[in-house]
């Protein structure tokens, strides 16, 4: 599956405004951290196409932009969805249980991340996802199957 690489760099800007709203406002965070841990989730198990942030830019945003010059493979973002919602999990599980140290890097280092992909277009899960590949290759992609393209 292909995917727009502008929807990720918009999926990761939303992410960093709902990340740093988190910090600003402290224990009371914790709520919404869990909220952006489920948009990470339906991203990571349901895929790309179906991630509540990939869907505002696919009905919103890029209507307005024109297609892609390229598209990019989906494995790589999906896997940072992944990456996204574990330390996010941590944060939740930080905040939950009144260490708010541990609830503020969880969102920290998530809002890291996010700022990265979005301001730079350096997907910190999708280069992990990279180096993972070529230290464990896994099954390799069936050439006779051509990969579908979405918007997100």
């Amino acid at each position: 599956m292909k995917v727009d690489p502008r929807g990720q760099r918009f999926s990761a800007a939303l992410t960093t405004i709902v990340l740093a709203v988190v910090l600003a406002i402290g224990n009371a965070g914790g709520w919404l951290l869990a909220a952006q841990a489920v948009v990470f989730a339906i991203g990571t198990v349901l895929g790309l196409q179906a991630a509540p942030y990939g869907l505002i830019y696919r009905w919103l945003v890029r209507p307005r932009l024109g297609p892609p010059a390229e598209m990019e493979d989906a494995a790589p973002p999906r896997f940072a969805q992944g990456v996204g919602l574990v330390v996010s999990l941590i944060g939740v599980i930080g905040y939950a249980t009144g260490v708010t140290a541990l609830g503020m890097a969880g969102a920290a280092a998530a809002l890291a991340a996010a700022f990265l992909n979005a301001a730079f277009g350096l997907c910190l899960g999708c280069e992990m996802y990279v180096i993972i590949r070529r230290i464990w290759p896994g099954r390799q992609a069936d050439p006779a199957k051509p990969d579908k393209e979405v918007a997100a």
